[in-house]
């Protein structure tokens, strides 16, 4: 076992629900091996302006439920540099640390990579991102309450919808990836889902609501992931008015409430988990790997990988929308 004696932990890029219990859990586990705890505030950005506290069991006390991170999480374009590196390094030295442990998601990892190729320096992350989109891990921290969320908000919209027979384009969040929109579109039973991997046929998205009108279907939700591949709800709605149908469309845009709120019971689980897997794996000398959870079993999975490595739609999911709507 590596001899660690003090490590610090630092959540970064956007909060997911669930990033405070896994703090609590790194920090008690490491505390259960004498090991001392430094919080890094804000980040990657934190850790150059040397931000940095003491954290005990007291310090994690009554936060499991709570979303959001009590660290704080900041972008940190100076970390980008090898300058800002250099200082990052330089703090973790002179302040005795021996290990990091960061939360967050790719650009979190990436940071993370370019410290232990740059310096040797023993980091390990934990995958913290509503997106799911990290390869590597069956579930990432805060996707499935970013679900839920998503789920609550279309069952309201869903109840206007079919009060006044409209057509709501919920847009949800996922500039690159279409998890959220594709799992929460079958939860909520979404007419149709728009997502950034497959190009939108706006002829056939077209014919498959006006199928649905002719059956007399007078109220649909269409869940869209937000960014220019998925076109956005604005752009998807627009695209169909060309047609010249008799929709009465509406648009809806969640935001950012899909990353607050108190994590679900399964993301404090996994977090947790994981969190004690991160100090394991730095006892055990692994200095450059996310901890993931893939089939209810911890895996290691190297920076290099997660990173190079984009995770995949499962199609089967593509298939399960089109059948629960025929």
């Amino acid at each position: 076992m590596a001899q660690i004696k003090r490590i610090a932990v630092l959540t970064s890029g956007g909060d997911s629900p669930g990033m405070n219990a896994a703090i609590r859990a790194v920090v008690r586990k490491a505390l259960s091996e004498n090991i001392e705890v430094v919080g890094i505030l804000r980040g990657y950005e934190g850790l150059i302006k040397k931000d940095f506290i003491p954290m005990n069991s007291k310090s994690v006390a009554n936060i499991i439920q709570m979303g959001g991170t009590i660290l704080k999480t900041a972008r940190s374009e100076a970390f980008k540099t090898v300058e800002g590196r250099r200082i990052a390094y330089n703090n973790l030295i002179e302040e005795n640390i021996d290990a990091l442990v960061v939360v967050g998601g790719d650009g979190t990892l990436k940071g993370a990579r370019a410290l232990v190729e740059e310096y040797n320096f023993s980091v390990v992350g934990i995958p913290g991102t509503i997106d799911n989109d990290l390869y590597g891990t069956d579930m990432t921290i805060g996707f499935d309450t970013a679900l839920n969320t998503v789920m609550e908000a279309v069952d309201k919209i869903r109840d206007t919808a079919m009060s006044h027979d409209r057509m709501f384009f919920v847009e949800v969040m996922g500039r690159d990836a279409g998890f959220i929109a594709l799992r929460s579109g079958i939860a909520c039973g979404a007419e149709a889902v728009v997502i950034p991997e497959v190009e939108t046929n706006m002829n056939e998205l077209h014919e498959k609501l006006l199928g649905y009108m002719n059956k007399k279907k007078t109220s649909s939700i269409i869940l869209v992931a937000e960014g220019d591949d998925a076109g956005g709800a604005f752009r998807i709605k627009d695209a169909l008015l060309k047609y010249g149908d008799d929709f009465d469309m509406k648009v809806t845009v969640l935001g950012h409430i899909q990353r607050g709120g108190s994590p679900s019971a399964y993301d404090r689980y996994l977090a947790s988990r994981l969190g004690i897997a991160a100090v394991e794996a730095l006892l055990d000398d692994q200095r450059s790997i996310m901890v993931g959870m893939i089939h209810k079993d911890i895996v290691h999975v190297p920076f290099n990988k997660t990173i190079k490595h984009h995770k995949t739609i499962d199609e089967t999911l593509l298939r399960i929308v089109d059948i629960l709507n025929t």
